[in-house]
């Protein structure tokens, strides 16, 4: 993959996550606050947790930090996928932003 077709995928993935955080929030659903510099995005959550998603152009990878620990992905057969598990991105963040907010999050929807 290009720089460019890996800048294009990370912040495509990046403006999905924080879409669906400005929806909930207009939809009263969950009250979580987003902060976005650059290609970092942090997510204050309910309870005063954090959940990061960090862009890391040399790798061309995305990484999350949870409170459940941190992750690696990379773009593989259209989806981003962690480098250990091969879980998908959406699914894993899905998973821990609902234990971190305590209610079930659905960021594939």
């Amino acid at each position: 993959m290009t720089d460019l077709d890996y800048q294009t995928k990370a912040h495509a993935l990046l403006d999905a996550v924080e879409a669906r955080v400005d929806a909930w929030l207009d939809d009263d659903v969950v009250d979580i606050d987003s902060h976005r510099s650059g290609g970092l995005l942090e997510l204050s959550m309910p309870g005063g947790s954090k959940i990061i998603i960090n862009t890391q152009a040399p790798l061309q990878e995305i990484w999350l930090a949870t409170r459940a620990g941190g992750y690696h992905f990379r773009y593989v057969a259209g989806a981003w996928l962690d480098t250990r598990s091969s879980a998908e991105f959406l699914s894993l963040l899905s998973e821990q932003a609902s234990v971190q907010a305590g209610k079930a999050l659905n960021f594939s929807a």
